[in-house]
């Protein structure tokens, strides 16, 4: 009898274990923080070099290779988020990290007149890359309404 319930257990355990290791395969939660399979995630991955100004285990800042302004700079989570529509409300977190994070970096860039921050957001936003993205530009006085 007690070796049949130590079985038992062990076998609820390793069930459950599996279970575990099931869910977080098909979630993609080891893929999410390699920034998915988007140039953001090669760059997130060091595939791809960047000019990057800041990084810690939640984003990463760099310098656009593109740039629309004297300065301009992208803030982009590791966990890839296609667009701003598709983050849930467990991500708010990281949304308020990547915006601290803008604001930081805009006062390294010695920004202090100013600077727009911008996210697009699919087809007609004129998303370019799907894994979201923060625009940080300034530099010059910028023009409203923009295009």
């Amino acid at each position: 009898s007690t070796i049949f319930l130590f079985f038992l257990f062990r076998q609820v355990i390793v069930s459950c274990f599996q279970n575990y290791a099931n869910n977080i395969r098909s979630s993609g939660i080891n893929a999410e923080y390699g920034g998915g399979d988007t140039i953001f995630g090669k760059i997130i991955r060091k595939e791809i070099p960047a000019n990057v100004i800041f990084e810690d285990d939640t984003c990463m800042a760099f310098h656009d290779v593109a740039p629309q302004a004297p300065v301009h700079f992208l803030v982009i989570p590791k966990k890839h988020i296609e667009s701003l529509n598709k983050a849930e409300d467990a991500d708010a977190p990281i949304m308020g990290h990547l915006l601290n994070v803008a604001r930081k970096c805009a006062d390294e860039q010695k920004l202090e007149e100013g600077y727009r921050v911008v996210i697009n957001n699919g087809k007609h936003g004129a998303q370019s890359v799907y894994h979201l993205h923060i625009h940080v530009l300034g530099g010059r006085q910028l023009s409203w309404p923009p295009g």
